[in-house]
């Protein structure tokens, strides 16, 4: 149980942002009650009429005190500097093993998209005790992903994509809220984020899962768009392996090394032209208005099986 009411023990993350925060505030309040103190003691001591002496001019203090106090001060500030720079960095990069979450982000909805292609509206269910990360993007303006319960929040931008990643600790339903003005209905742009068991959610994603997964589906549609006639085994067109491409550096024509991440695949679906890998030219058209944000989705974790089926592959051979 929590010693403090409003303290969430959801995620770790939010254990130690609630104790920065009632940090600060002990701190904040310890500073208010001495001010306040000295201000009536020295108001009541020195008030007109009073009978104590008159004061004197005030003597030059040792260095030793002024220096004392402004290192006590200094090392205060970079203690809580470092305590808040460490969680907040902690935080950024999620682990490779996480479970990956795709949400579109559209006036006035959260759309969700599970790793076995279950689609949610307004409404996200995850695991507890794992990793889980959420691939985000906009399909109109500027959204912000915001999980009070596991003080959590993030900036969704249309034209690219954005990460936030916990690791829930707490099974419950809890709120999902946008914490930027979207439109006319922003306020009603809620939805709930429901933490499982794993068991739990393993009976879920079976309960609930479509006849083909995410990756099945991104497969199909690779195919109907005639992708595979420049990148399969046998086009005669000179293209870009794809088998190898997620999660792997990419040398480009002007001389820059990327990393194939989702922001990379995605500029290579809708901006073909603005990396060009080294040693092709620049042949492929662009399918921007062709293909949706859930399109996008669906071919994305398309091209990140790919990778993992070979990671599997060698593993195989190895043993």
């Amino acid at each position: 149980m929590n010693p403090f009411r409003f303290v969430s023990d959801v995620s770790h993350e939010a254990i130690v942002v609630d104790r920065l925060f009632f940090l600060l505030v002990g701190i904040s309040v310890l500073i208010a009650g001495l001010v306040t103190a000295l201000v009536v003691i020295f108001g009541v001591r020195y008030r007109k009429d009073s009978p104590a002496p008159r004061r004197a001019l005030p003597q030059m203090l040792k260095n030793e005190v002024e220096i004392g106090w402004i290192s006590a001060t200094a090392f205060l500030f970079f203690f809580i500097f470092w305590w808040a720079a460490a969680g907040e960095l902690s935080a950024l990069t999620a682990p490779k093993n996480a479970l990956d979450i795709h949400i579109v982000a559209k006036q006035w909805m959260w759309h969700a998209q599970q790793p076995n292609g279950i689609r949610e509206i307004n409404e996200i269910h995850a695991p507890i005790n794992t990793p889980v990360r959420l691939v985000m993007t906009s399909q109109d303006v500027i959204h912000s992903m915001f999980l009070p319960a596991l003080r959590i929040k993030q900036d969704v931008l249309p034209g690219r994509y954005t990460y936030l990643w916990f690791n829930a600790q707490k099974a419950g339903t809890y709120h999902l809220l946008c914490a930027e003005f979207c439109g006319t209905e922003h306020s009603r742009m809620t939805g709930r984020i429901v933490l499982m068991t794993q068991p739990e959610y393993s009976r879920w994603t079976e309960t609930e899962a479509p006849t083909h997964g995410l990756a099945a589906q991104g497969e199909t549609l690779f195919r109907s768009l005639g992708c595979s006639g420049c990148h399969g085994p046998n086009a005669s067109v000179h293209a870009p392996d794809l088998d190898h491409l997620y999660g792997h550096r990419v040398q480009l024509s002007d001389g820059r090394v990327v990393t194939a991440d989702e922001a990379y695949l995605r500029d290579s679906i809708l901006q073909p032209r603005r990396d060009i890998v080294a040693g092709y030219k620049p042949l492929m058209p662009s399918f921007r208005g062709i293909v949706s944000e859930d399109d996008i989705v669906r071919l994305i974790a398309y091209l990140k099986s790919l990778s993992t089926k070979n990671v599997l592959n060698q593993q195989g051979e190895r043993q």
